[in-house]
């Protein structure tokens, strides 16, 4: 079974790779960017300061605590507006399809909802990762709208989903 725990900066070595691998970067809403291990170093450093208003969790084999399979974050959490925004990331593609991400959403989900008093959780998808939309409505999103060709991917524009779930409507 797996787990999340918080990420650790021992964590960062194996996410530098993921966040510079271009086929897992064309499937998420970021453009691909070279990023450096002090690029990475920094954004961890970054996210120490402010974790009062986001949580990075690393995604883990309950066995395995060690290795990393993917990362899961809730940033831009707004405490008058009991809400925050969902980021998911499995690395390898052998870890992908496997259930791991449904996992994760739904740990993140309760913890958002039971433990942060959040009741609203939102997110974008681009409307080609059409296994990522399976797996959020599987969770409980649906689909709010649609941002058109707003996210230029791979030399073309492709658009984003806009997508959420309320705590109501979570269990």
């Amino acid at each position: 079974m797996y787990k999340l725990r918080e990420l650790e900066r021992e964590d960062l070595k194996k996410i530098n790779k993921w966040r510079n691998d271009p086929d897992l970067i064309s499937c998420l809403g970021a453009p691909y960017r070279f990023i450096n291990e002090d690029v990475d170093s920094e954004w961890y450093d970054k996210y120490l300061n402010t974790r009062g208003n986001c949580v990075r969790c690393a995604i883990v084999d309950e066995d395995k605590e060690s290795e990393v399979l993917g990362l899961i974050s809730l940033v831009d959490i707004n405490y008058i507006n009991r809400s925050g925004e969902l980021h998911i990331m499995i690395g390898g593609s052998q870890n992908r399809g496997k259930g791991i991400g449904t996992f994760a959403v739904k740990a993140m989900l309760d913890h958002a909802f039971d433990n942060l008093n959040l009741r609203r959780v939102e997110l974008g998808v681009l409307e080609t990762n059409l296994p990522a939309i399976k797996l959020y409505e599987k969770t409980g999103f649906v689909k709010e709208g649609i941002k058109k060709e707003s996210n230029y991917k791979n030399g073309r524009y492709v658009s984003m989903i806009m997508m959420a779930i309320l705590k109501d409507d979570s269990k």
